[in-house]
């Protein structure tokens, strides 16, 4: 009888225990797969004549944002997610699908006195998938030309933060997600 006592003890010990050691603490694996689900964005600077190193400053800016997308300098052999160029019109970003597009640093708003790694960010984040929000407030990177040229903001919020880890998390960070996001290009000027 006290060994059956005993075995029954163990028995619900045993049972109360195996969860708890089966969820346990992440494994190098698990951590190894998320990483793996960042999905990498590559730019090509041939074009942006003066302005190289504001597209640079765009890229550091978002790299150190957010965590689900990452923006590299395009290499040989290495696809083009972003063509950047520089013109005398105004700045814009032409989107074709989640991640990819078309960007222009245009020289009116730099004449203008607006802030230029501010531009660049900015526009970045329309090729991550955010919309101009005209709140004239110098705290939101997407309000864009709305804030005063005096801006020297060039960071997104939290919540612009949140919004591009959002679109890129999961199965959408490997995916073509141009039937999710984009029925077709969209333009957006700063």
């Amino acid at each position: 009888m006290l060994v059956r006592k005993a075995a029954r003890a163990a028995a619900l010990a045993l049972g109360l225990l195996l969860p708890l050691v089966a969820v346990g603490a992440p494994t190098a694996s698990a951590t190894a797969d998320t990483k793996a689900l960042v999905r990498t964005l590559y730019y090509d600077t041939s074009q942006a004549q003066e302005f190289v190193a504001d597209w640079d400053k765009a890229a550091e800016n978002w790299n150190k944002s957010v965590v689900n997308v990452k923006l590299a300098k395009k290499g040989p052999g290495t696809p083009t997610n972003i063509r950047i160029y520089a013109d005398n019109g105004w700045p814009r970003a032409i989107t074709t699908s989640l991640g990819n597009g078309t960007v222009y640093m245009g020289r009116q708003a730099v004449q203008q006195g607006h802030y230029r790694p501010r531009i660049t960010t900015h526009e970045i984040g329309h090729i991550l998938g955010l919309p101009d929000r005209r709140t004239g407030l110098c705290t939101d990177l997407m309000s864009g030309s709305s804030a005063p040229a005096s801006c020297k903001n060039d960071l997104p919020n939290a919540a612009e933060r949140a919004e591009v880890d959002r679109k890129f998390r999961g199965a959408l960070a490997t995916a073509d997600v141009r039937a999710a996001s984009y029925a077709s290009e969209e333009c957006f000027v700063y």
